[in-house]
């Protein structure tokens, strides 16, 4: 983890003391990478309920599986968490990722906000949802459907 995404991640926990599974949640993501994938079963419970716009995954196994298939494919993949709300065993994070695939965006680096909401039990993750403009991290990055999204996208605030 850079410098800076350190003391950003210090100075998230020093604001408002987390619970530990938080915490190791903020700490995991802000380094994971193809490298330490080993390190999600350590922030992730067994029965771990995790949803994105196409995944509904249940338990680890599936959970791990689907970490270690879409990390094979990016070239690099980096999340900086922006902002943390939480109470108890709950919280809500927003972030930026920054990702590089090398058939999307013609292999350049895409940047997309998104947020998760996440549930703590046993200090370890077991909900996990992800809210993200799949539009705009996935379907835009495509040559011509892209262009066709951005092209309605024009059209619709015109209008």
């Amino acid at each position: 983890m850079s410098d800076e995404k350190f003391q950003q991640a210090n100075e998230l926990n020093i604001q408002t003391p987390h619970a530990p599974w938080l915490v190791k949640f903020i700490d995991i993501y802000q380094r994971l990478s193809i490298d330490n994938l080993h390190l999600l079963a350590e922030l992730y419970h067994q029965d771990i309920t995790f949803i994105d716009p196409m995944h509904k995954l249940n338990g680890f196994e599936q959970l791990a599986h689907y970490f270690d298939g879409l990390y094979q494919q990016l070239s690099y993949c980096e999340f900086t968490i922006e902002q943390v709300i939480a109470e108890e065993n709950e919280a809500a994070i927003y972030w930026n990722m920054s990702y590089q695939h090398p058939r999307l965006n013609g292999g350049k680096i895409v940047n997309v906000q998104g947020s998760s909401h996440l549930k703590g039990c046993d200090d370890k993750v077991i909900f996990h949802r992800d809210y993200i403009d799949l539009g705009a991290m996935l379907y835009e990055q495509v040559p011509l459907l892209g262009r066709i999204i951005r092209f309605l996208k024009r059209r619709a605030t015109n209008s």
